[in-house]
């Protein structure tokens, strides 16, 4: 479980994060939603420490992030694994050896051990006979694929996705989803994904929280959000199916 309190980010003068609460279930998919500018990126940085924030603080479980210092959060990057978005592949390197990275950096296996365990998790998520292929080889979903392989390679506890689904085609969207749902609960992770997709939240969303200028506006269930209230999300609902339908026609 993840537990945000009163958070705060600032960017010199203007406020991007104001006094967010909010909790993240553990063993469940948690999406973050809301209209580009709203601060979902910034929370999801801030969450694994790429961002610092000005007041509040992150929990993970009983241990607080804001709190670490450099030993303390290197040791808890190893719980933690994250698909950026557009994978964030090194060019340079192939396929298994981008899986393999993060056990060069945070373990002390042998080569064969850890080129066993990289190509377990390539396996895991149907990626088969690509380990010697460079990331200008592959399709944009073999490349989502791998960068969910490099994140779990570590067994982490918890998993954040940034638009993991952003430039996929709808058909892979769903692949992508469902891998991401079916890791979740196969490996009891808590997983947070940043999403404008609503078919994501439909399909995989456990719990939902909606950023609306910086701050937390609504959270709830997929069978909930359907059924709200709430001015700012009922908006980006509608324009978000209003954007797909009219791309669907272009």
């Amino acid at each position: 479980m993840i537990r945000v309190e009163a958070l705060n980010k600032s960017f010199e003068n203007k406020t991007v994060l104001s006094d967010i609460n909010v909790t993240f279930d553990a063993g469940k998919v948690n999406l973050i939603i809301g209209k580009s500018g709203s601060g979902k990126t910034v929370l999801l940085k801030a969450l694994i420490g790429l961002h610092s924030v000005n007041q509040g603080h992150i929990y993970y479980g009983d241990r607080d992030l804001t709190a670490m210092n450099s030993r303390q959060i290197k040791l808890l990057r190893k719980e933690i694994g994250v698909v950026f978005q557009g994978g964030a592949l090194f060019d340079s390197q192939t396929v298994l050896e981008n899986v393999m990275f993060p056990l060069n950096f945070f373990t002390n296996l042998s080569e064969e051990e850890k080129r066993e365990r990289a190509i377990f998790c390539l396996h895991r998520v149907d990626l088969y006979d690509a380990e010697a292929l460079y990331p200008s080889e592959i399709s944009g979903g073999m490349k989502k694929r791998v960068a969910i392989a490099r994140a779990i390679v570590l067994q982490p506890k918890f998993l954040f996705c940034d638009e993991p689904n952003s430039g996929l085609d709808p058909l892979t969207s769903i692949v992508i989803d469902n891998l991401i749902s079916e890791i979740t609960h196969e490996y009891k992770m808590t997983t947070v994904v940043n999403t404008h997709d609503m078919n994501s939240v439909f399909e995989i969303g456990e719990k939902i929280v909606f950023i609306h200028e910086g701050r937390k506006e609504w959270e709830g269930t997929k069978e909930e959000i359907a059924h709200t209230d709430n001015r700012y999300l009922n908006e980006f609902i509608f324009s978000s199916q209003l954007f797909k339908l009219i791309k669907k026609d272009l």
